[in-house]
């Protein structure tokens, strides 16, 4: 085998386990939970609409599985935030619609 072919193959190798090697920190570093579908999550046809108005509009600041928020904080756990005791406010529906309606600090009302 000709010497190029050697070289090649060894910075073919060489490459292979690189990028082994950087698949494992990304993994390792990903503390996302993995989106669920609609079915997994049991979600009747009111449910999966307003899953797709949180990705139409939502999603660009707030992640709804991660402890790590956006722009926003993250949807993890929101309704035991330090937010709502603050203000003695409980988070139910209708508070939480006053919310995306008409914002609240430096999010915008949809």
């Amino acid at each position: 085998m000709p010497w190029h072919h050697e070289v090649l193959n060894s910075i073919s190798r060489r490459l292979q386990v690189f990028v082994a090697i950087l698949a494992l920190f990304v993994v390792a570093g990903c503390d996302v939970e993995r989106r669920k579908s609609d079915s997994e999550l049991g979600l009747n046809p009111q449910q999966a609409a307003g899953r797709k108005l949180y990705d139409n509009y939502c999603d660009r600041c707030h992640e709804p599985y991660s402890s790590r928020g956006k722009k926003g904080p993250s949807m993890k756990g929101v309704f035991q935030t330090s937010v709502f005791i603050a203000e003695r406010a409980s988070a139910n529906d209708e508070r939480m619609t006053d919310i995306v309606k008409f914002g609240r600090a430096k999010m915008e009302g949809f």
